[in-house]
């Protein structure tokens, strides 16, 4: 449990707009949690790779009502891999920066990224592509002193070129910069150990070291495949694919994970639990706060 300062869940909005943002924030606020991540890239904030600046004078005077700590989760459909795309997304990912910097969140999550089976020409190049568009963001978080946060992902299609969780780690290690750490999702890299036939636990061990930032949400770690529900909790019924549960309703063994992992200082634990578990957030975060050290009387009274 080692080095971890803090946990709370993820937010957003429900519509685009920000006024489902400020009431789900409240919410927050109203059953005790202290560390919230925005998931800004569902408003709009960035036209281009350019703030709105009107948009961005309101999400500020949302987020000061509050007395949260911080942090941002990034484009989810981010992808330094993606020649294509790759410097649109820069701009992007720079203006989030400032943004982070404007409602003082200190990190920013960064997915990690994957090549489609047609691209095998694109393979060479992919690693390298990535390590260096990490680089320039590291270098232009600095001086705002936000951290970006590179996560594992898992194969989402056949034939996808993706890193495994200890080769994300590899990434962070070559990348070698003081703003630009790792990010274990456990859920993700039990889902592609199962997948590709690794040990989930080497995998997440391997990442602890350079990590910075937590996922926490629970699942049995089975690929989604081909199946396809008709309703999601089809999914939870089957304990098929990303399933984003509350702890505990999954077989990931959180106690031993927690007891045996160090992660770099200052390191977060975000919980992202889908929005239609709100009713067990209050019960995730007392077996989070748990399982980070956070409920001892020290602990408790250095936050």
């Amino acid at each position: 449990m080692g080095n971890i300062i803090a946990t709370g869940f993820n937010s957003g909005s429900d519509d685009g707009e920000l006024f489902s943002l400020e009431a789900d924030l409240r919410r927050l606020a109203d059953i005790g949690v202290d560390t919230v991540e925005l998931g800004l890239t569902g408003i709009d904030l960035i036209s281009g790779g350019r703030i709105l600046p009107q948009r961005l004078e309101r999400l500020i005077a949302i987020t000061s009502q509050f007395d949260f700590r911080y942090t941002v989760h990034g484009l989810v459909s981010s992808n330094f891999m993606d020649p294509d795309t790759a410097q649109f997304q820069m701009e992007a990912a720079k203006a989030l920066v400032e943004v982070c910097d404007r409602i003082d969140a200190r990190i920013l999550v960064q997915h990690g990224g994957a090549l489609r089976a047609d691209q095998i020409h694109q393979r060479a190049e992919a690693d390298i592509r990535e390590r260096e568009a990490l680089t320039e963001l590291g270098d232009f978080a600095r001086p705002y002193g936000v951290r970006i946060a590179f996560e594992n992902i898992f194969t989402t299609e056949p034939g996808q070129y993706r890193q495994t969780p200890a080769e994300v780690a590899e990434t962070v290690k070559a990348v070698n910069h003081p703003n630009v750490v790792a990010l274990i999702d456990f859920s993700h890299a039990y889902i592609e150990s199962t997948y590709k036939g690794l040990n989930f636990r080497e995998q997440i061990a391997a990442m602890a070291p350079v990590t910075g930032h937590l996922h926490v949400h629970d699942s049995f770690g089975r690929p989604q495949a081909f199946y396809k529900a008709f309703h999601p909790q089809e999914n939870t019924a089957m304990g098929i694919g990303d399933l984003h549960m509350p702890l505990g309703w999954g077989d990931i063994d959180w106690d031993s994970i927690f007891a045996e992992l160090e992660f770099l200082p200052d390191t977060i634990m975000m919980m992202e639990i889908g929005r239609r578990h709100r009713s067990e957030q209050p019960e995730s975060l007392a077996r989070a706060r748990r399982l980070a050290g956070l409920d001892q009387p020290e602990a408790v009274a250095a936050q």
